[in-house]
């Protein structure tokens, strides 16, 4: 739509003016021009001291995260997600490929290799221009100080207003449910490395702006100030609190912490409530309006998640292969649409009350519109028990398990069918986003041959796996959901070929008392409800309903009691009003009306969900006697019990004894347009990052999927 194109022209120039905002903010015209003019036309007494930050730098990204979601819910009802669009992937592809690969920074893209050495220039650009009109005019001059020490001061004064930069933008990588990452085709997990590198630049900078002032202080005699909480300007105390709580998080979250001990870095992280409120209380009202649209979203997200946590998801059945994977099947509402290679985030109370972890979504919502099944390998103890729960050789198999979830979230569309060929290399459990996209390609295929004005070509597939032991094969029964008429044929049309690499094992290695596939039915319970969109079907719109209608109680509220309540005592015979009293106003302000919002339109959509949860019914489906597993080598086994299952094994070579050659079979592939999905270990995607980047194939355009924080 035309409409649409325009509406996401204006998004851009938006953003751009809200960019060209941050590069002339340090400058000289900026501050000693613009600024009192800004101030006299702006810092009315209902927003007084904060007007210019809040027109300049809250409204625009604001508007954007509420008019963003209506771009995406007109989006979702008029674009067709599975027309091809050659040109756009010929002509823009080269912008994903792959620069960079390091362990530090990981797959670097050329966009991103670009966008980064745009933010650095920005921060480089920030500080020298702060300083220079310090120097120049505006440096703060402490009786006794002499003038290099006060440039000192001033230097360091500056880092702490580039750290505030970067946390300008920290928030939206990992706000899950926002609608910003979408309109720039990202997702909270393909981005989560921005936040990384951002909360480590900030730290550092924030490290940097805090021994500079100890420093200072020191050689100015001045340690006292240490101690201070001013009434009239920033607190010092508050600032050093806030250091602390964020060198806990900053030292906790490198990556050798973070992948050996997981928990201590997730309970670190969980520090950073009180960092904000003590960062805010250093900062003060003003600069705090600078960051706050990613907080803001941030809060909003937050809250929705935890509501719907609070509600408690029917579990419909649970089957365990003899590899260790399990797959967990729940109700869902037909109108919880999502796209393949999304997640959910899953709590279960009787393995522990406190963890959250995320899970790949396995199953298609189109394929599937009552059903949603997510993959768990066994890894670590949570899993491990929550293996032997539900183990008939365990002393007592649950027939109820209480659960509850919080999303699923994921791409706004699938926009990899767009493509000829799909290349999807996977390591172990890595296989599991694959499999919701072979199930939707399943389904593509199934709506073509019953809709005739539906019909497109689709993706030839290419699945190169590699495992560890033979066992671990039974994965593959996955590729075919758990509801999947045993009797039916896999369709002609779908062009699916898998490598399969078994490293450990040189040949097949079977114990027969492993064979069996082990399904759990669970009894239904009047408490549980299937899983329904946080709010209602139209989820978008009413997101950006809530953002709106929160931002703009905030503006009021703020208004009304800056002007009827902070400015009569700001300009009575008191004089000023605390500083950090206004500061906890804003915060509480802002956390009140989103509540009020959020919680609002929850429960509004709640009610109907309820209605909905009770027509629900469980309805069993016949199941695999022996693993899928072992028909790959052995004939006998390969019964007419499942005509989906043999198809799928005459798809499928198996390697045993050795690593998949990946620069040998990427080589074979010549279509014009292969996309190459990786998804495993931290290696194999760095390998296929590089062949990609090696210039061995044009036609390879490279897409990385990550789910290790």
């Amino acid at each position: 739509m035309i409409f649409l194109k325009v509406l996401k022209m204006v998004f851009f120039l938006i953003f751009l003016g809200w960019l060209m905002i941050w590069i002339l903010l340090p400058t000289k015209i900026y501050i000693d021009k613009w600024t009192p003019l800004l101030q006299m036309k702006l810092d009315s007494t209902s927003f007084e001291g904060q007007g210019i930050n809040l027109l300049l730098l809250t409204f625009p990204m604001m508007f954007l995260a509420a008019f963003g979601c209506v771009y995406l819910h007109l989006q979702k009802k008029s674009e067709k997600l599975y027309t091809k669009s050659a040109s756009k992937t010929g002509h823009l592809a080269f912008l994903r490929q792959p620069v960079l690969v390091m362990p530090t920074m990981g797959i670097v893209t050329l966009t991103e290799l670009a966008f980064v050495a745009m933010f650095i220039a920005l921060l480089i650009w920030s500080i020298a221009n702060y300083i220079y009109v310090s120097y120049t005019g505006h440096l703060h001059m402490d009786k006794g100080v002499e003038v290099w020490q006060a440039k000192f001061r001033s230097v360091s004064l500056r880092l702490g207003y580039v750290g505030n930069i970067c946390w300008a933008f920290l928030f939206f990588p990992v706000t899950r449910g926002s609608s910003v990452l979408p309109l720039v085709g990202l997702t909270s997990e393909s981005s989560i490395k921005y936040h990384i590198w951002l909360g480590h630049l900030s730290n550092l900078l924030f490290l940097l702006h805090t021994i500079g002032f100890i420093i200072y202080w020191g050689i100015t005699h001045q340690m006292s100030l240490m101690l201070e909480w001013s009434s009239t300007w920033v607190s010092n105390v508050a600032g050093e609190i806030a250091m602390v709580f964020a060198g806990a998080m900053w030292i906790t979250s490198f990556r050798p912490i973070r992948t050996k001990m997981f928990e201590v870095f997730f309970y670190t992280h969980q520090l950073y409530v009180l960092f904000i409120i003590f960062y805010v209380l250093h900062v003060g009202a003003a600069y705090f309006c600078m960051i706050i649209p990613g907080i803001f979203l941030f809060v909003v997200d937050r809250h929705l998640r935890f509501l719907q946590s609070r509600q408690r998801v029917r579990l419909l059945a649970a089957r365990l292969l003899p590899s260790g994977m399990i797959e967990l099947n729940f109700a869902k509402s037909p109108e919880v649409k999502f796209s393949p290679t999304s997640i959910m985030i899953v709590n279960i109370p009787s393995i522990s009350k406190l963890q959250w972890h995320p899970f790949t979504v396995t199953s298609s919502s189109s394929m599937e519109p009552d059903r949603l099944s997510i993959a768990i390998k066994c890894q670590g103890s949570w899993s491990r028990r929550l293996f032997q729960s539900l183990s008939s050789s365990s002393s007592s198999s649950p027939d109820h398990l209480q659960v509850s979830v919080e999303g699923p979230y994921g791409p706004a569309s699938s926009q990899f069918l767009r493509h000829e060929t799909l290349v999807m290399v996977s390591g172990g459990s890595g296989i599991t986003p694959f499999i919701s996209i072979i199930r939707e390609i399943l389904h593509q295929i199934n709506q073509q041959q019953t809709d005739a004005a539906a019909s497109s070509k689709l993706p030839h597939v290419l699945l190169i796996c590699a495992f560890k032991t033979s066992a671990d094969l039974a994965i593959l029964d996955l590729l075919l959901p758990l509801s999947l008429d045993p009797s039916s044929h896999l369709p002609p049309r779908l062009h699916l070929r898998i490598e399969a690499y078994v490293t450990q094992d040189h040949h097949q290695q079977l114990d027969p008392a492993q064979k069996l596939i082990q399904t759990t039915w669970f009894k239904p319970n009047p408490l549980d409800s299937p899983i329904t969109p946080t709010l209602g079907s139209n989820s978008w719109l009413w997101l950006g309903v809530t953002i709106a209608s929160s931002f703009t109680m905030f503006l009021l509220l703020l208004g009304i009691v800056t002007r009827y309540y902070i400015y009569p005592i700001e300009h009575g015979e008191d004089g000023n009003y605390h500083f950090s009293y206004w500061t906890l106003w804003e915060m509480f302000l802002m956390c009140a009306c989103v509540f009020l919002a959020s919680s609002g339109v929850f429960l509004w959509h709640k009610k109907g969900a309820a209605v909905e949860g009770r027509q629900v019914k469980s309805v069993e489906v016949p199941t695999p006697t022996v693993s899928p597993g072992s028909w790959f080598s052995n004939v006998e086994d390969r019964g007419v019990e499942s005509i989906p299952h043999q198809s799928l094994v005459e798809a499928t070579n198996v390697h045993y004894g050795g690593r998949p050659d990946l620069k040998k079979l990427l080589s074979e592939c010549k279509e014009p347009d292969t996309a190459v999905f990786v998804c495993g270990p931290r290696e194999m995607r760095h390998e296929v990052a590089k062949i990609c980047a090696s210039g061995l194939g044009e036609n390879l355009h490279f897409e990385s999927i990550s789910f290790n924080w």
